[in-house]
């Protein structure tokens, strides 16, 4: 189940609200524990299970950890318990197949395929639960006694699925005590509109582009226009996919009585690529920063350990993403870049005009999103030298494609700024008041005639 379908919206959504509403306070996070697990064993019911022994492993490791806290190797061997149990669990579900093909290309060796379907949401889920005992460990977040209340966490639907990565530390207070206003409900529902639209309206609106720039690529007609229109396509389907879904996931969250961050921040305003990867998907890159990159020393102990620590890191989130070697190429190719700008680049970005620093900015990260969007390598360097000159400058479709598409870019290039979020804030209080629930009806309206409508409703983050 998915927030951008008609199920979710008006049967999950409507009697899961009414069951939490209108049950005392003391109930409430059996009641978000009862309806999550349903909205997680909606597509695949049998990985309930594998939800049920994940919380019960992280919520027993968590009290062992904190029971044998005055004995640091004790502690410090449930803690990698837990983290070795959540990366098997992962391993082997997200990785085994890739893992036992490219073994299976060794002379000699062969390792069975076992096409086990992947859990939904696992990568998330796992990281959330090992970092929960990592905290406890470190004393930056209190052992969670019930397991009402911890299973609650883990299984929480707004963001159990894909994301943001909710650090057990930062609804720790809300889970014991939480206050369910008016205000968080409108603020909750606001973002979630604003989500949706962003997810029905503007990520699907543009994604047919890119399929059909592939299939032109893949049929050998592809030019270095129609292949930066498709990068372009697929970077603002991707960017309004994860953060349409991840302002759903945000608003739905407040409007239960929990705020979790914020995990994107305007990144296509961003002036390097290091800026970059500040604003886009932090929930992620803070979660490797503070549990892998400062770990391993971060930037201490001098050059050489920094650019391994990059590199492994980097090595990392671009795997996580996917078991596929275009994901671990992606992840190098930014770890290359951040190295660039860390150690080359950094002077001469300094005194280069903003212009200039954005664009070189966007075509980094746009080249960057053909890695990742094509499993194939060898589609791939077919698709990126078209881009690059190996391949007719334009053709008439091209024009055609051009001319229908140019509203959709202008609205999503403007949507990917601040602008809209400045005007809305000049808007005087009792204009506010009217026009926020008119916005709102109207674009649950428009969203819903789309997906009664159309057939195209991919959700990227799935894949993940």
């Amino acid at each position: 189940m998915v927030f951008s379908s008609l199920t979710f919206l008006f049967a999950y959504l409507p009697i899961t609200l009414l069951l939490y509403f209108m049950v005392p306070l003391a109930w409430r996070n059996l009641v978000l524990l009862v309806v999550s697990l349903f909205f997680y064993g909606w597509g695949e019911p049998v990985y309930i299970v594998i939800m049920f022994v994940s919380i019960l492993i992280d919520y027993t490791h968590g009290l062992l950890v904190e029971k044998y806290r005055h004995d640091d190797r004790k502690a410090r061997w449930f803690v990698g318990q837990s983290v070795v149990f959540n990366l098997l669990l992962l391993g082997f579900f997200k990785y085994w197949d890739f893992l036992a093909a490219n073994l299976s290309l060794i002379p000699g060796i062969s390792v069975p395929q076992l096409g086990i379907p992947l859990p939904i949401g696992i990568s998330f889920f796992t990281f959330q639960t090992m970092s929960y005992t990592i905290d406890v460990y470190r004393q930056d977040a209190p052992v969670q006694r019930s397991i009402i209340k911890f299973g609650t966490f883990v299984t929480m639907f707004p963001q159990l699925i894909a994301g943001p990565i909710v650090q057990y530390k930062t609804v720790a207070k809300e889970l014991d005590h939480r206050i369910n206003t008016s205000e968080d409900f409108a603020l909750g529902c606001r973002r979630f509109c604003v989500g949706l639209a962003k997810k029905v309206l503007l990520a699907n609106a543009v994604g047919k582009l890119w399929d059909a720039q592939l299939a032109a690529s893949m049929g050998g007609t592809l030019t270095v226009a129609g292949g930066w229109m498709g990068l372009l396509a697929y970077g603002f389907q991707i960017y309004f996919d994860f953060s349409g879904y991840s302002d759903m996931a945000i608003g739905l969250g407040r409007i239960f009585g929990f705020r979790f961050n914020e995990n994107f921040d305007y990144p296509y305003l961003a002036a390097s690529v290091t800026e970059f990867w500040r604003r886009w998907r932090m929930s992620l890159t803070g979660w490797f920063r503070e549990y892998l990159y400062i770990p391993l020393g971060g930037n201490r102990g001098g050059t050489v350990k920094t650019l391994r620590n990059i590199l492994i890191v980097w090595f990392c989130t671009g795997f996580w993403h996917g078991a596929s070697w275009n994901f671990v190429l992606w992840g190098l190719y930014f770890a290359a870049w951040l190295i660039l700008e860390k150690y080359v680049l950094r002077g001469a970005l300094t005194h280069t005009p903003a212009l200039i620093k954005h664009t070189y900015t966007l075509v980094v990260v746009f080249v960057g999103w053909g890695i990742f969007a094509m499993d194939d390598l060898g589609v791939c360097g077919q698709y990126l030298s078209a881009c690059f000159g190996g391949a007719p400058l334009w053709s008439s479709i091209d024009g055609y494609t051009l001319r229908s598409y140019a509203v959709t870019f202008l609205v999503l290039i403007l949507a990917s700024t601040t602008l809209g979020r400045r005007l809305f804030a000049r808007l005087p209080q009792r204009a506010e008041r009217i026009v926020t629930p008119v916005l709102m009806l109207a674009s649950l309206l428009v969203c819903t005639a789309y997906l009664v409508d159309g057939s195209y409703n991919p959700f990227l983050y799935f894949r993940f």
